[in-house]
């Protein structure tokens, strides 16, 4: 439509000018040239001329030599070519249509291929979810840690952690597409550990072994058994309780909640001697130093 425009202005100073700009040659050229100075004092080459007024192929020039035969066909420049022309463009040649349905054609396609993704992926995750079950063990026994509570920490990069618990059989029982696990895992008088696992998809059962918490584990043994060697057993607890321990004892009943505190001498005497022994204590947690324990949390369970 531009390119009829310029025939119609350089039909003006040229009435016989062909009026078809595919068909100019040498003089034709040359006259339209010198029209363009005259009235925009602009210059094109030749070539360009050739490149883009005769060339059947679509080379769009750059906006700037648009804006300038804009302003020789007599508008502002380009965009108001197109703005002034709009309902022409529409009817004449439909580019309204077709960058319709351009833009749907750009549209449709990323969608249906997000899409076709999208469905793919729910797939590879629908199949490659496997129910993996980890036991916990004693590392020592080989025995399966049964009838403990099993603290499970499953830690996910990226995300906070969420929290399970063993069954009564000491196993844990997880859905998942990943290909690697970690989680920390604390259970009643056993170290605390760090657990990372590499799934394997044919190897359904884990078994994850724990290494005893000793020194807590026999404080509660102590605490439970009938020892006539007092002596004996006091010299146990001085050789497995640090100097500067700090002792906890969680008091949580009807009547008061919170902490006694004990030294390392005032728990060794309540575990030492008959008339003020602490029964049927639960250790809850303890941290070491130098192999030593350095704290040392526990209570009461009067239901023993």
């Amino acid at each position: 439509m531009l390119k009829k425009k310029i025939v119609e202005v350089m039909q003006q100073s040229y009435s016989g000018i062909n009026p078809s700009i595919a068909d100019w040659k040498g003089q034709e050229i040359t006259d339209f040239q010198e029209d363009l100075r005259i009235r925009v004092n602009a210059h094109i080459s030749e070539k360009w001329f050739y490149t883009h007024m005769k060339s059947g192929q679509s080379s769009v020039p750059r906006i700037d030599m648009l804006n300038l035969l804009s302003r020789y066909a007599g508008y502002a420049n380009w965009d108001d070519f197109v703005f002034k022309n709009k309902e022409r463009i529409s009817d004449e040649t439909h580019p309204g249509h077709k960058y319709t349905r351009s833009n749907r054609f750009f549209i449709l396609i990323p969608l249906l291929t997000l899409v076709i993704v999208c469905i793919f992926y729910g797939l590879f995750r629908l199949f490659n979810t496997r129910e993996y079950n980890f036991c916990f063990h004693d590392a020592d026994t080989r025995e399966a840690i049964a009838g403990n509570r099993i603290e499970i920490r499953l830690l996910h990069e990226g995300e906070s952690p969420v929290n399970y618990l063993s069954g009564p059989d000491g196993c844990f029982r997880l859905k998942t597409d990943q290909s690697k696990v970690k989680m920390v895992v604390a259970a009643q008088y056993y170290h605390t550990d760090t657990i990372t696992r590499i799934l394997k998809k044919l190897e359904l059962n884990e078994t994850v072994y724990l290494h005893a918490n000793d020194y807590a584990m026999m404080i509660h043994y102590f605490s439970m058994m009938k020892v006539d060697d007092w002596e004996k057993r006091r010299k146990s607890l001085e050789a497995m309780i640090d100097d500067e321990a700090m002792i906890c004892q969680v008091v949580n009943d009807r009547e008061a909640k919170g902490m006694i505190l004990y030294n390392k001498q005032e728990f060794i005497g309540r575990m030492t001697l008959p008339s003020g022994s602490l029964k049927n204590l639960e250790i809850l947690g303890t941290t070491y130093r130098n192999e030593k324990i350095m704290v040392l949390r526990f209570r009461i369970n009067d239901q023993k």
